[in-house]
C-alpha cells in the first residue's frame, strides 16, 4: 500500500517502529531516573535546602519575580505582534519603496542575535550619559527579533492562502486592503496560530535573558534564592522550581492556544439531521434531471 509521497510502512517495520519507540521511552525514563537519584546522592532533596520555601518572604519574593517576567514578556508580546504585522503588511506591499525597507529590516533583526540587541538597547543609552532601567532594553530587544521572526509567519499564512481566494475578492470589486482584512486574513489566522503561539512561548522564556542585565525577573530571583548559604546553597532546588513554572505557564499557554483554534475552525464537525434526498426524474412541473 502507497501513499502520495512514500509507501506506506508493512507489518515488520511498523513492529520495529514500536520497539523503536519503547526503547527510547525506556531510555528517557532510565536517564530521568538516574538524574533523580544523583540529585537525591548529592543531597538536593535535604529538607534544609527546601525549608526556606515554606517562608512567606520567599514566596513573595518568587511571585513578584514571575510578574516581573509576566509583565516582561505581556508587553513584548503585544509589541512583537504589532511590529511583525506592520512588517508583513511592508514586506506584501506592491510597492518596492514599502516591500524593501520592510525586507531589510526583517532580514537584519533576524540575523543578530538576541542578547546582542539587549545589550545594544542596554548600554547603548548609557553611553549617551542616558540612565535606563532593565526593563525596557528587554522589552526592545524582545519586540525587534520576535517581531521580526512574526513578520515571516503572518507573511508565510497569508500566502498559503489560496489564490483563488484573493481573486474572488478582486473581481468583487473588492480592494486589496478589504480582501486583506475580510477574506484572507481570517483564513490565515486559524493557520498562523500554533506558530504565533510557539513564538510567544519562546518570547516567554527569553525574558530570563533579562538576567543578564540584571532584570528582577524570575531566574534572577531564583539564582538570588539559591545562592543563601544558610540553607545549604540551594540552586538545584531553586532552579527546579523556577524550570516547574516556566514549564506551567507554557503549557497552559499552549492549551490555551490549542482551545482557540479549535473555536476559531467551529470545533468538530457535527453530523447533520438532514435526510438525503432520493434523485427522482422529475423536479417541479416539468422539469427533468
Amino acid at each position: 500500500m502507497t501513499n502520495v509521497l512514500y509507501d506506506l510502512p508493512g507489518p515488520r517495520a511498523r513492529l520495529r517502529y514500536r520497539l523503536i519507540g519503547v526503547v527510547s521511552g525506556l531510555a528517557i525514563v532510565a536517564l530521568l531516573a538516574y538524574i533523580v537519584w544523583r540529585f537525591y546522592e548529592t543531597g538536593q532533596f535535604d529538607a534544609v535546602k527546601w525549608e526556606q520555601f515554606e517562608y512567606t518572604e520567599i514566596q513573595k519574593q518568587l511571585l513578584d519575580g514571575y510578574l516581573t517576567t509576566l509583565r516582561a514578556a505581556g508587553t513584548a508580546a503585544v509589541l512583537a505582534l504589532v511590529f511583525g504585522a506592520l512588517l508583513a503588511t511592508g514586506r506584501l506591499s506592491d510597492h518596492a519603496v514599502f516591500r524593501a525597507p520592510a525586507t531589510l529590516v526583517v532580514e537584519l533583526f533576524r540575523a543578530i542575535p538576541l542578547l546582542v540587541l539587549i545589550f545594544f538597547a542596554y548600554y547603548g543609552p548609557i553611553q549617551l550619559n542616558y540612565k535606563v532601567g532593565p526593563f525596557w532594553p528587554l522589552v526592545v530587544g524582545l519586540t525587534l527579533y520576535n517581531g521580526a521572526v512574526l513578520a515571516e509567519i503572518f507573511r508565510a499564512g497569508i500566502l498559503a492562502v489560496a489564490k483563488g481566494q484573493s481573486e474572488a475578492a478582486y473581481a468583487l470589486g473588492l480592494r486589496k486592503t478589504q480582501a486583506m482584512t475580510s477574506i484572507l486574513l481570517p483564513q490565515a489566522v486559524r493557520a498562523m496560530l500554533p506558530a504565533i503561539v510557539s513564538q510567544v512561548v519562546v518570547l516567554l522564556k527569553d525574558t530570563a535573558l533579562g538576567f543578564i542585565i540584571q532584570l528582577p525577573e524570575l531566574l534572577y530571583v531564583g539564582k538570588q534564592i539559591g545562592g543563601r548559604l544558610p540553607f545549604g546553597l540551594p540552586y538545584v532546588p531553586s532552579y527546579l522550581v523556577v524550570a516547574a513554572i516556566y514549564i506551567t505557564t507554557c503549557g497552559l499557554l499552549s492549551w490555551f492556544a490549542f482551545w482557540l483554534q479549535k473555536r476559531l475552525t467551529g470545533g468538530p464537525r457535527r453530523r447533520t439531521t438532514a435526510k438525503e434526498v432520493p434523485l427522482t426524474t422529475e423536479m417541479g412541473a416539468g422539469m427533468v434531471v
